[in-house]
């Protein structure tokens, strides 16, 4: 792969990781103003406790933050050392990419098409940084991170197979 293909993947990884804390930043926010409304409105669904349920709403949101910030950190690292992210980079990222998918699909119908086009662009970013990393390189084949050679080819059929060395 050539200059541009590098070139590629960082800016990719990067632009993912700038709009995975841009993200984490509304949600924390939304959270803050939900959780406050929730407790000075003293509001309450079957009867639940309205203090419960605020600081509920904050501990979703720091928790949501933090899980999209963690995100964040691993594509910033992928794209500043060019390297693909290791096994647990990358189900934590196809984890957010799955529930990106997940919140893109009900948000067309809870809040409309830009939030669907919001959802949707974080998942193409998310999937993007994925696949690009997935992509053999120059000297790949290394073991982490890289694609392993393909195996040999099966024997025909009738041919004696070797079982030992």
């Amino acid at each position: 792969m050539g200059g541009g293909d590098v070139v590629l993947r960082r800016l990719v990884a990067g632009l993912a990781a700038i709009v995975l804390v841009a993200e984490a930043a509304v949600l924390v926010l939304v959270h803050i103003v939900l959780g406050r409304t929730t407790a000075n409105q003293s509001m309450s669904i079957a009867g639940s406790d309205p203090d419960v349920m605020s600081k509920a709403t904050y501990a979703m949101g720091a928790g949501m933050g933090a899980f999209l910030v963690l995100c964040a950190v691993l594509a910033a690292v992928a794209a500043l050392g060019d390297r693909s992210p290791g096994r647990f980079g990358r189900v934590v990222l196809i984890t957010a990419a799955v529930t990106h998918g997940l919140l893109g699909v009900l948000a067309v119908v809870l809040v409309g098409w830009a939030a669907f086009a919001a959802t949707t662009l974080i998942l193409c970013l998310l999937v993007l940084t994925l696949t690009l990393y997935a992509a053999p390189r120059d000297g790949a084949g290394d073991g982490e991170g890289g694609v392993q050679p393909p195996p040999p080819p099966p024997a025909a059929y009738g041919e004696l197979k070797p079982t030992g060395p």
